[in-house]
């Protein structure tokens, strides 16, 4: 058995002879970027958005969803009164000089403010008071936010703190950020509304949320920026419109501005020109595989579900399909049977790979037959 490849063509895209990535038709300034459909979880546009990065504040969204599901869990209450030890406001307080919420030390927050004080304040010091709150301490707690985030599947989560502050080790990629805000909107939108609001007043302070596109760009609902001098200016955000949503993740502009820039024209290409292309329905046969010592020379190969690929609208025409399999099938090969892949190759150089399935049975040959075949092959080599 070989690994066959049948290229494909005139079906339903044109394709390119492709022979290695080719310069994507969209670029942008950031270091790590991700557009992301929300329903689909298909990721339209990446750049090094599987590469493990430090996310600085965006981190809060783990952080964030720690405290959604202990209180879903009624473990707390949003009227629960937490205590600001000297450590969170020693280190996220006024005094670290950092994003603050500006809780005063030995005072106590209601969990309803902390949040606000976390998700549009982006105070540090609130994390620390949720993190001893919840895990005992906030190194407890960040090994709580690693392990809870791999079992969502952000496989590329590890966590040191709950803040996003610059510690070793302290990575996530921007497509798992991406993943976890498609996770609270979906599993959490009595609090997603939350990240909508523009203004939070506490302690008589009144702070801005930094998100960029909120009240600029319409459909912008959320999430959240971060920033460090060793990440540089980043954000994760989404949006809707007309009944479709889209996130994009960014990290590494320059400064507020560029991040303010690139927000809005990452945002607006995730509408404009990133689609999803239904390419073929359930059931469509879109090639044939060759079968060794069957009744019949070759067997229609189908696909097992609709198959819908993410592309720029300018990219169509430079996608590669293929059909891989293991062969010649040999007979008897059943309707139905798993026997090969469709696989798409994107620009880029990223692959999607379909299923497809026997359409028709094909039966072995009987004996005089199987031996003739044999003695075919043999004099063909």
């Amino acid at each position: 058995m070989v690994r066959l490849v049948t290229a494909l063509a005139g079906l339903f895209l044109v394709f390119g002879g492709l022979a290695a990535a080719q310069e994507p038709v969209f670029q942008t300034s950031a270091s790590h970027a991700v557009i992301m459909d929300y329903e689909t979880g298909e990721v339209l546009f990446s750049k090094d958005g599987s590469e493990p990065m430090p996310p600085s504040s965006m981190s809060k969204l783990m952080t964030a969803l720690m405290v959604f599901e202990a209180l879903e869990a009624g473990t707390l209450s949003l009227d629960d009164e937490l205590p600001v030890s000297v450590r969170a406001w020693r280190e996220g307080g006024a005094a670290s000089g950092g994003s603050t919420m500006f809780l005063e030390v030995n005072s106590r927050a209601r969990v309803d403010d902390l949040l606000r004080g976390i998700i549009v304040q982006s105070g540090n010091d609130a994390c620390i008071v949720v993190a001893e709150a919840i895990g005992g301490s906030e190194e407890a707690f960040a090994d709580m936010m690693t392990r809870r985030a791999r079992e969502i599947g952000l496989e590329t989560a590890s966590f040191r703190n709950s803040t996003g502050l610059p510690a070793d080790g302290h990575v996530i990629s921007a497509e798992d950020l991406a993943r976890l805000a498609a996770h609270i909107i979906r599993n959490h939108p009595q609090y997603y509304a939350l990240y909508s609001e523009t203004t939070f007043t506490y302690n008589g302070i009144r702070q801005a949320n930094r998100n960029p596109l909120l009240g600029v760009f319409e459909g912008a609902d959320g999430l959240k920026t971060g920033h460090t001098s060793q990440a540089g200016y980043g954000l994760t955000a989404s949006a809707q419109r007309s009944g479709e949503r889209r996130i994009i993740v960014f990290n590494g502009t320059q400064s507020m501005r560029d991040r303010a820039n690139e927000a809005e024209r990452l945002m607006r290409a995730a509408f404009s020109d990133f689609v999803m292309v239904d390419l073929a329905e359930a059931g469509a046969e879109i090639g044939a595989a060759d079968v060794y010592m069957g009744t019949a020379r070759n067997v229609s190969l189908r696909t097992t579900a609709p198959i819908r690929a993410p592309m720029h609208r300018r990219e169509r025409d430079r996608m590669r399909a293929e059909i891989v399999y293991d062969g010649p099938l040999t007979a008897p090969v059943s309707e139905g049977d798993e026997v090969a892949r469709l696989v798409i190759t994107m620009p880029d150089g990223r692959t999607r790979e379909y299923p497809l399935e026997a359409a028709s049975e094909v039966r072995r040959q009987g004996m005089v037959s199987r031996a003739m075949s044999a003695l075919v092959n043999l004099v063909a080599g």
